[in-house]
């Protein structure tokens, strides 16, 4: 893992967001990806870098290669990050993102009351913290 590894963002209060990132991280064998809470120094830092809203954190943003990715198509292009047969799934990415964003925007505002939050932001245990920016 180093500087360029694709970082991946998200509410870290979101209980469905940890779950995922908890996803990703058990299938990320080859630990190419790092992780920030959008709440955190890391995330906020990333959103005014990117002159995005800081209290942007409804969306899932994956960064790679100095490319910001956002919703839908950071969900996607994540999978096929990930290999194996998770990858098959990006060929969602046919679908327009003006039909695939919708419906991610409809879990996202929904989140919290089908899957709860947390009061503050997950901790990773000491075998995961590198992998975490902040």
């Amino acid at each position: 893992m180093n500087a360029t590894s694709p970082t991946i963002y998200f509410d870290g209060v979101c209980n469905l967001c940890n779950r995922s990132v908890q996803f990703i991280i058990k299938r990320d064998k080859r630990r190419k990806f790092r992780f920030a809470s959008l709440q955190g120094k890391a995330g906020q830092a990333m959103l005014a870098h990117y002159s995005l809203p800081q209290n942007e954190i409804n969306s899932f943003i994956l960064v790679e290669d100095e490319k910001v990715y956002s919703r839908s198509t950071a969900a996607l292009r994540t999978v096929k990050l990930m290999g194996g047969p998770w990858k098959l799934l990006y060929g969602l990415i046919i679908l327009p993102r003006f039909i695939r964003d919708p419906v991610y925007n409809w879990i996202a505002r929904n989140r919290y009351k089908w899957f709860g939050r947390m009061e503050a932001c997950m901790i990773p245990s000491p075998s995961l913290r590198d992998r975490f920016l902040d």
